[in-house]
């Protein structure tokens, strides 16, 4: 089941921004953080708990979907916190938001859902789908003339004319071309690209008891 009370009230609970939008700006925020946060020491389960919700929350998936990651993680090679992160950001939905085509990852699950981009020439639209390296996304061509899209591109056109040597994503292992409108996966995701606010070792905790 997905969240759908007011975002603010989530990011307060967890006192981070889980939506790396300026609308969600903790520190423009003056009401006190919910639950214990700031109220006392909290025991080693409860800081787990609020870790892991914090990270299922920033990725939007459902709880159901974060255990199964961890699970998939606990069978590949290499480090299993690293694999969990990368599983995840390989999702489809994960990837459009990560290469600014979508202004949060609510908006990016609901444009992969209406089917607005395909992968490597085929129509793809499940938000978990997972991603691979030297895949291509590209925006659907009837979809290009869309007011969204239009204004997008004008975004785009304007960052690069005052960021001419920066990417247009912060995202060092995604190729975005703003001209086309397309994103191409170079390699997987490393430690250094994983967002460092996320307590992967809390999480590990969590599901390890």
């Amino acid at each position: 089941m997905r969240y759908t009370w007011p975002k603010m009230k989530l990011c307060r609970r967890e006192w981070i921004n889980l939506f790396w939008t300026e609308k969600y700006d903790l520190s423009k925020n003056h009401r006190k953080p919910m639950g214990k946060w700031g109220f006392g020491k909290m025991s080693d389960f409860s800081l787990q708990l609020r870790k892991k919700q914090a990270a299922k929350r920033m990725y939007g998936v459902t709880e159901k979907q974060f255990s199964a990651y961890y699970k998939k993680a606990l069978k590949l090679n290499w480090i299993l916190w690293e694999n969990m992160l990368r599983l995840i950001e390989l999702r489809f939905d994960n990837v459009v938001f990560k290469s600014n085509f979508a202004r949060t990852i609510m908006q990016a699950r609901q444009f992969v859902g209406h089917a607005h981009f395909l992968v490597n020439w085929e129509k793809v639209n499940i938000a978990s789908y997972s991603l691979k390296v030297w895949d291509v996304i590209e925006l659907r061509e009837k979809l290009k003339e869309s007011p969204i899209y239009k204004s997008l591109v004008e975004e785009f056109k304007e960052f690069m004319k005052t960021n001419k040597s920066w990417s247009i994503t912060n995202a060092k292992w995604l190729e975005v071309n703003p001209d086309k409108l397309t994103i191409k996966l170079i390699r997987v995701p490393e430690k250094d690209d994983f967002d460092q606010t996320i307590d992967v070792q809390k999480i590990i905790e969590f599901y390890s008891k």
